[in-house]
């Protein structure tokens, strides 16, 4: 496979002159490092461009995995004329002119590839917009955004674009990244492996900000090679990706959820550790570790939603950092719990049931007769007052008239719900006995 990078000697004279992530630009799709899901032969893309048809696309991903270079490479493979714009800085007469343009070029015989750089940033009517001159084939529109476009585009949009997942840098793509730019600046990295690898996880997946650290560390004056502690007295690590309000937010969530549920308190800490380190507003933490309590463990550890409750608290008097020990402890309790959805399907089967049989009444037995005229209609009649009962318990039916007796709750034979399923069998056998 031809690489741009096995001849450095072809780059022009000025090119040292700028910066080390513009130098390395891919000018090939071929070129394009970590993506070979989306480019590849039997990848979306790749499949895309041997049929010569080239559909409109969203391009999802994180920071600095290429969607920018990408989109560029798309138009000059195609032989459409590029033209790049921001959601952030572009507004309503701005896209009147490119559609303009576009409309001219098409008539001239070319297309226009439109890319759009964070076009979730875009609102519903802007996003509108762009519908039309897809159809008509005036532009092909390419937007790339950070945040999942289920959330973020509308569906109209989504309808005529195809989304393109593009990953999160390996450490093995990061490295062929980083050899390319020691063939680029003609010389090794002045790292020990244990340093080399140290730089490759600052990067955090991102190749532009890899490439960027590169650049300073080749800029260092230094004898030898630097070990891990040097390199990170000198370099800070790369801020975690992590947006509260964004996908990376509803992601990490749903991993400390499931790590929970799934039993394991070393994950469940280290999804946890990953939010507050990125930022997480620990009362939003404290809430949902509430739910996961109820939802998840409900009866089967009682004791489990005070133990939430109480770290919340403590967390509420000591802040942080201190404060966030007490939900970590909340987390393995919760991790290592018992587990049961009993009582959240059993509510779940209660609301389903209460909205199919309506204003269905209560029955007369069981509703109280303050007056005679209520007495006369034969409020309380027939009431069996449970404490006068064998064993404290009348076995009387408590469901509307019409309305057959269902099983809600099926406690799980774990932790103390396999106490409350011997009582629930108890009542049950004794329903049955007393013929109700």
């Amino acid at each position: 496979m031809p690489d741009l990078f096995d001849n450095p000697a072809n780059i022009p004279p000025d090119s040292k002159a700028r910066p080390l992530a513009d130098r390395l630009r891919p000018v090939t799709l071929d070129q394009v490092i970590g993506q070979d899901k989306a480019l590849g032969p039997d990848g979306p893309l790749g499949a895309m461009l041997a049929s010569g048809q080239l559909a409109s696309l969203v391009l999802w991903g994180p920071p600095g995995v290429g969607k920018t270079t990408i989109a560029r490479l798309l138009a000059d493979q195609t032989d459409m004329h590029f033209i790049q714009i921001s959601a952030i800085f572009t507004g309503v007469p701005d896209l009147r002119k490119v559609f303009e343009q576009a409309k001219l070029r098409r008539q001239n015989g070319r297309g226009t590839l439109l890319f759009v750089d964070e076009i979730h940033r875009f609102n519903k009517s802007q996003q509108d917009s762009f519908l039309p001159h897809m159809e008509d084939g005036t532009i092909t529109l390419v937007g790339a955004t950070t945040e999942n476009p289920s959330f973020e585009l509308n569906a109209a949009l989504l309808s005529r674009a195809q989304v393109i997942v593009l990953e999160r840098l390996t450490l093995a793509a990061l490295e062929r990244l980083a050899q390319h730019a020691e063939q680029e600046l003609a010389r090794p990295l002045p790292l020990t492996g244990p340093a080399r690898e140290a730089l490759l996880e600052m990067a955090d997946g991102d190749g532009r900000a890899l490439l960027n650290l590169i650049e300073q560390v080749m800029g260092w004056k230094v004898t030898g090679k630097l070990d891990p502690d040097a390199l990170g007295q000198r370099l800070m690590r790369r801020a975690a990706q992590y947006d509260k309000g964004g996908d990376a937010h509803y992601n990490l969530i749903s991993a400390l959820h499931k790590s929970v549920r799934g039993s394991d308190p070393d994950a469940a800490l280290y999804w946890f550790a990953r939010m507050i380190d990125g930022g997480e507003d620990p009362r939003y933490l404290a809430r949902r570790l509430a739910r996961m309590a109820v939802e998840d463990i409900g009866l089967a550890d009682p004791q489990a939603q005070a133990v939430c409750l109480e770290a919340w608290q403590c967390y509420e008097r000591l802040g942080s950092p201190e404060g966030d020990l007490a939900l970590a402890q909340a987390v393995i309790y919760l991790a290592l719990a018992p587990k049961s959805n009993a009582g959240y399907v059993a509510w779940k089967g209660a609301l389903a049931l209460a909205r199919k049989t309506g204003s269905t009444v209560p029955p007369k037995h069981i509703l109280n007769a303050p007056t005679k005229l209520m007495q006369d209609q034969g409020y309380g009649e027939g009431y069996a007052y449970d404490h006068d009962a064998e064993d404290g318990f009348s076995g009387q039916d408590y469901f509307p008239e019409g309305v057959k007796r269902p099983v809600l709750y099926q406690p799980a034979e774990r932790g103390f719900e396999r106490e409350l399923s011997k009582r629930v069998a108890w009542f049950a056998k004794l329903r049955a006995k007393r013929g109700q």
